[in-house]
C-alpha cells in the first residue's frame, strides 16, 4: 500500500483576496475549480507548476465569522532559491509576521492568518 500527497486544504473568508495573496507572495495559479451545485462553497485548487502537490483554498458562502487558527502551529512551507530577495518582496507586501534569523527562516502570513514559512534551498 502506498501513499502520496495529493493536497492541503485550508477555508478562506475571502476568495478573491486570497487568489491574489497567493499569486503576488508565492506564484501559486490555479490549477482547477469546483462550484457547489447550490452554491454553498467554491473550492479552488493552486499549484506551483513544479511538483504535483495542491492547495486547496475553500470558500464557504455566508460563513459570518473569521477562521479559528488556534495557535497557528499547523503551516505550509516553501522553499526559495533566493532567499534574501524574497524575504524583500514579503516585506515589502507586509506580510511577514515573524523572522527567525538564527535559523535562517521566516513566516508570512496570509489575508485570513494562516502562516506560511519561508526556507532558502539549502545546497
Amino acid at each position: 500500500m502506498k501513499f502520496t500527497f495529493a493536497h492541503n486544504n485550508i477555508n478562506v473568508a475571502n476568495l478573491e483576496k486570497s487568489l491574489t495573496f497567493y499569486k503576488e507572495a508565492l506564484n501559486l495559479c490555479e490549477q482547477r475549480r469546483k462550484e457547489a451545485e447550490d452554491g454553498s462553497f467554491t473550492l479552488v485548487y493552486l499549484g506551483d507548476g513544479t511538483t504535483t502537490h495542491l492547495l486547496e483554498l475553500t470558500c464557504l458562502k455566508g460563513h459570518p465569522q473569521a477562521y479559528n487558527l488556534g495557535e497557528n502551529e499547523i503551516h505550509l512551507a516553501f522553499t526559495v532559491d533566493d532567499y534574501d530577495a524574497a524575504l524583500a518582496k514579503h516585506q515589502a507586501m507586509g506580510c511577514v509576521c515573524y523572522v527567525n534569523e538564527k535559523m535562517g527562516i521566516y513566516f508570512i502570513a496570509d489575508p485570513d492568518g494562516y502562516w506560511t514559512e519561508i526556507i532558502p534551498v539549502r545546497r
